[in-house]
């Protein structure tokens, strides 16, 4: 089934050293790890599966391409029916365009993208490649979140770019100011079945000066503790110690490599 407009659809990440990035991550989630060719010459890039479902992707990242005190990133991917059009309502919109769209043989046609506040995202529009298979399930992708200094300008632009609707978070110790994003979303696919696609957080007063606005992906543990123990064995390291919220118990966490990233072990269902 095709990933619906919209939809956070896929998320990957590149680093200087691929290979032990693939081993860090096949070790602490579970996953298991296919080579293929992307669209440069030799650009070898890993598709990983958990339970035999893609979940996320990793690539090379050249080391003159990391900005001082920026770590490296997952990009989360957005599924869309229309490259170019949608491309021309980000523009339109003020956003700007970092990786003019191309085609990925076979698999699709992507383009990455800023908003106006600077923060990275992949547009997707599928191939034989739709995207993720498996999500909100342990080892996979469960949530996307934009971390925002201007939330109402955001939820303006994606609104406008994507259709996407917005709901108030009030629940529990929520941030003064968290939205939901929505989606409606076909049944019987991969997804998880309501009407959620995200979120948007406020960056207050306390947030460094020089955290640039950014989009952040979460992966779904089973248990945050023993995620966290196996991570410090391996190498990683952690950004944000764990923590409980009113939708599970999270932290915020980086590979040895520095790629950044957030684990959340939602409460049981």
């Amino acid at each position: 089934m095709a990933h619906p407009n919209g939809l956070f659809s896929w998320t990957d990440l590149a680093l200087p050293d691929p290979g032990e990035g693939s081993r860090f991550y096949t070790e602490l989630f579970g996953w298991t790890a296919a080579d293929r060719q992307g669209p440069a010459d030799e650009y070898g890039y890993t598709v990983f599966a958990k339970d035999g479902k893609p979940v996320a992707g990793l690539g090379p990242l050249p080391a003159d391409a990391l900005e001082p005190g920026i770590p490296p990133m997952w990009t989360s991917y957005v599924a869309v029916d229309d490259l170019a059009a949608t491309v021309e309502r980000w523009t339109a919109a003020g956003g700007s365009v970092l990786t003019p769209p191309m085609v990925i043989p076979s698999a699709g046609e992507m383009a990455v993208v800023a908003d106006p506040e600077g923060a990275v995202l992949a547009l997707w529009q599928a191939g034989e490649h739709a995207g993720a298979e498996l999500f909100d399930a342990p080892g996979s992708l469960i949530w996307n979140e934009l971390n925002t200094r201007d939330s109402a300008a955001a939820r303006g632009f994606y609104g406008e770019v994507f259709g996407w609707g917005f709901e108030r978070f009030a629940g529990g110790d929520a941030p003064a100011e968290y939205w939901l994003i929505t989606l409606d979303k076909p049944a019987g696919g991969p997804w998880a079945e309501d009407p959620y696609n995200g979120g948007i957080l406020t960056m207050d007063d306390g947030w460094p000066a020089e955290v640039p606005a950014h989009w952040m992906v979460y992966f779904h543990v089973a248990d945050i503790d023993e995620t966290i123990a196996r991570l410090e064995r391996l190498g990683g390291s952690v950004s944000v110690p764990a923590f409980d919220t009113p939708v599970g118990r999270m932290a915020v966490v980086g590979d040895p490599q520095g790629g950044t990233f957030s684990i959340i072990a939602p409460p049981s269902r």
